[in-house]
């Protein structure tokens, strides 16, 4: 009798009959899972769900578990849900100096001595030499000519654009007593500058950024008033090009104001020095809207006593006020930053 594992018409000649010759080539149950095509079950085959093929592919997927293909879908779902949050959850705004902020400082010019009134409260500016001129006659805006990249015409009208800065911002009674007037200031800086302005004047700080007084002169309505409108004025402006594309123009000048109580109307009448420093930059879309870009802006103050703070309004000694005590640099009370010299008389 034969054995019971060959075919019953004997082995096919030329074969051993032994099944081990065939073992380097008989699949295992993982390689048969990862197979990309798979032989359809009895039962898929009656359905008919796949037409005539007696196969179906499987996809790069196929071979994976349920929990592997779980864990990957949390893993892409956090990683959405991160990248989504990361872009939509508002930044904390900075207020740290940017390249389009304004470096002001700030200096109190302090008297030698007691300050006195002027003699004629009707001519307040008697004293003055006559290099003081009336308002934007003593800006002195100069002629404006051709640069190595810009034309007359540009220049000229960015010295006007200039000068209209400096009138509304020193010369305007309503910017100077604080009753209003900064939209006409606002309105002559870069969109870059304007958020700044904006945060100067709402929460003036004496940071070298936010300082409102670094933008405009305006003094403490509550404490002094203007005994006249008329400023006395003297300076210069100079052109010159940052780069092919950008105008320099810096202003130096000093304004002089006739100063009097707020609560006295027939007081006495004091006269407060002001000198500004301003460097501006306009590019071609600057010159085409009539706007500045203010890089610098120094100013000096007096007579104002040591230590005043100076970020909001300026606070002038009137006639009758006696010389301010000396900085005891043992007071931590005072801040340590706080810059003064003294004033000449």
């Amino acid at each position: 009798m034969g054995d019971p594992l060959e075919p019953p018409e004997g082995v096919p000649d030329g074969g051993s009959g032994n099944e081990d010759e065939y073992r380097s080539v008989v699949f295992d149950e993982s390689f048969v899972r990862a197979a990309r095509i798979q032989e359809l079950s009895a039962r898929e085959r009656l359905g008919g769900g796949y037409g005539r093929a007696g196969v179906r592919r499987r996809g790069p997927l196929g071979s994976l578990s349920r929990q592997a293909l779980a864990l990957m879908l949390v893993i892409v779902v956090a990683f959405a849900a991160a990248v989504y949050f990361g872009l939509s959850t508002p930044q904390p705004r900075s207020t740290q100096p940017t390249g389009n902020q304004l470096t002001v400082s700030l200096v109190a010019l302090v008297p030698s001595s007691a300050v006195t009134p002027v003699a004629d409260r009707q001519d307040p500016f008697a004293g003055l030499p006559a290099s003081y001129r009336d308002g934007t006659a003593g800006l002195a805006a100069p002629g404006g000519s051709a640069t190595a990249h810009f034309t007359k015409s540009e220049v000229s009208r960015a010295l006007a654009t200039v000068e209209k800065y400096l009138t509304v911002s020193a010369l305007d009674p309503a910017v100077l007593t604080g009753r209003g007037g900064t939209e006409a200031v606002r309105r002559l800086l870069t969109p870059g500058e304007q958020d700044q302005f904006d945060q100067s004047l709402a929460t003036p700080s004496d940071d070298q950024h936010h300082a409102a007084t670094g933008w405009l002169v305006r003094f403490d309505p509550a404490a002094v008033a203007l005994a006249t409108e008329t400023v006395k004025v003297v300076g210069a402006m100079r052109v010159d090009e940052a780069d092919a594309g950008t105008l320099e123009i810096g202003t130096d000048h000093t304004f002089v104001y006739a100063l009097r109580a707020a609560d006295q109307p027939s007081g006495p009448v004091t006269l407060h020095t002001v000198r500004r420093a301003l460097r501006f930059e306009l590019d071609r879309a600057d010159l085409a809207a009539s706007r500045v870009r203010v890089v610098d802006s120094v100013l000096q103050a007096g007579p104002t006593a040591c230590g005043t703070r100076l970020a909001a309004d300026l606070q002038p000694l009137l006639g009758g006020s006696a010389p301010p005590p000396a900085v005891d640099p043992g007071d931590h009370a005072r801040p340590a930053w706080t810059l003064c010299a003294p004033l000449k008389q």
